[in-house]
């Protein structure tokens, strides 16, 4: 039996597909070059965003015709057509029978008109499921149905496929979220927040080590929410957890050379982990920190939990103590309410704080979050047009910074050729900065110092020294 994964959304969601994929390979299961030959393919869909469930409803009507397809040359095997009828065979040599899984969010969450408008759905798996995979694969065989989404009192982590020739690798450590922003979909398919055991955490990495990994990036919807409580023990936090990991990985003498995590929420950055990122090698100067906003107005009616001035004093506390730290960021443009001189304030924020690189997109209302019935909701319109001059300020904050790393010499984890040029590789730096140089594939996997010569576009060139 052969399968095939189409993963949408955030990095979470590459990593579950990884664990999924895990208990695909055990069952004896072979991974499909292409969705064309594949017996069974799964759909780990998002809700964040409902264009992002556009494309997916989009997809799964590719996949009613080609279901469509594999059923004509299942009736082909046993009668002859005239020739005046023609079809394109998708799969000569395998079964033509095509299972169909979609899960993750977008199951939580459409799970009645999934049922009942999508037909072409074998399986419908939501968060809590994905663990039960192996039970799902035996009711494959049986040719049985799977609908199933209610929510299971934990969520269980399970650890990632490893794919050869990877060198950097993701390792979740917890799950959901407690903050009910009121824009956002995430409590409601995600569920409450779940953290990981350190021993199970440490494990993962030991066995991304034996595989030569070099760069982790530790995931969770708050990852810095991670709090892991035993009775009769002390609680890790995050700082401590992250402490605790590069102590096992010194003392384990691990391939890992990089830390990263991400997505932080700015109430839960701490000074014992701004001093742990200043102090350690291991953890990348490079923290992602969403703002969303610059207007305290909407930051308000967002429930973000903090101000505009919090905020800044935070980004002043990381810059005075990590120089040099590069800073990324999430913003919403077209909230509800959001008036010009809101506006005008996240223009502002912008300027001030020189985000490296941003995750920018406007506002748009999701069912069952409090943002969705707010008044004064603007057109589609004004929010693109907002949300252009957003992308164009932010272009030049991050041209401008690029081009004062020119003339520096930085740390590069090689991370395979570039697709432009075989005689040269790509990577990244700490910063999380793409760049581009001449090298040979003995230096994929490893790290380097390269001179930084040129800007193209948001792609840095240099050569190793």
């Amino acid at each position: 039996m052969t399968y095939f994964f189409e993963t949408y959304g955030c990095q979470m969601n590459i990593a579950e597909s990884a664990s999924v994929e895990r208990a695909f390979i055990e069952a004896g299961w072979t991974k499909a070059d292409d969705v064309q030959v594949a017996d069974f393919v799964i759909i780990n869909t998002c809700s964040v965003r409902e264009t992002a469930e556009s494309r997916i409803l989009g997809r799964l009507g590719w996949y009613a015709s080609l279901k469509a397809v594999r059923k004509l040359e299942e009736r082909a095997k046993n009668h002859v057509f005239p020739k005046a009828h023609s079809y394109a065979l998708t799969n000569k040599e395998n079964p033509p029978r095509l299972n169909l899984a979609i899960m993750g969010c977008m199951a939580e969450r459409l799970i009645d008109s999934l049922q009942k408008d999508y037909p072409v759905l074998d399986y419908v798996i939501g968060n809590f499921q994905k663990q039960y995979f192996p039970d799902i694969i035996a009711a494959v065989e049986k040719g049985e149905k799977w609908i199933e989404t209610d929510e299971k009192p934990h969520y269980v982590f399970a650890e990632s496929s490893y794919e050869k020739g990877s060198h950097s690798a993701f390792v979740p450590i917890m799950h959901g979220c407690n903050n009910f922003c009121s824009y956002c979909i995430v409590p409601y398919v995600r569920g409450r927040e779940v953290s990981r055991s350190p021993e199970s955490i440490f494990a993962e990495i030991d066995a991304l080590s034996k595989n030569g990994v070099k760069e982790i990036t530790f995931l969770g919807q708050n990852v810095n929410s991670y709090i892991w409580e035993e009775e009769g023990k002390e609680a890790i936090d995050f700082p401590s957890l992250m402490q605790a990991v590069s102590q096992h990985i010194h003392a384990t003498k691990s391939s890992i050379g990089w830390i990263r995590f991400m997505s932080s929420h700015p109430k839960d950055i701490s000074p014992d982990l701004i001093q742990l990122i200043k102090k350690d090698p291991l953890f990348c100067k490079h923290i992602h920190l969403p703002v969303q906003h610059g207007s305290n107005a909407i930051l308000d009616a967002m429930r973000r939990k903090y101000t505009r001035e919090a905020y800044l004093e935070k980004i002043a506390a990381i810059k005075k103590e990590i120089p040099g730290v590069s800073l990324s960021t999430d913003i919403m443009i077209g909230f509800p309410g959001e008036t010009i001189e809101d506006f005008e304030e996240t223009i502002a924020l912008m300027r001030e704080v020189a985000f490296e690189n941003a995750f920018m997109y406007y506002y748009n209302p999701r069912e069952g979050t409090k943002a969705a019935d707010m008044q004064e909701q603007l057109s589609i319109k004004e929010k693109k047009r907002r949300l252009a001059l957003v992308i164009a300020e932010q272009q030049a904050i991050s041209k401008r910074l690029m081009e004062e790393r020119l003339g520096e010499s930085v740390r590069v984890l090689a991370e395979g050729f570039s697709k432009d040029n075989p005689e040269e590789l790509v990577g990244r730096t700490e910063r999380d900065e793409r760049v581009v140089f001449p090298a040979g594939p003995e230096k994929i996997g490893c790290f380097v110092e390269v001179f930084l010569t040129e800007l193209t576009g948001a792609t840095l060139r240099g050569k190793i020294v």
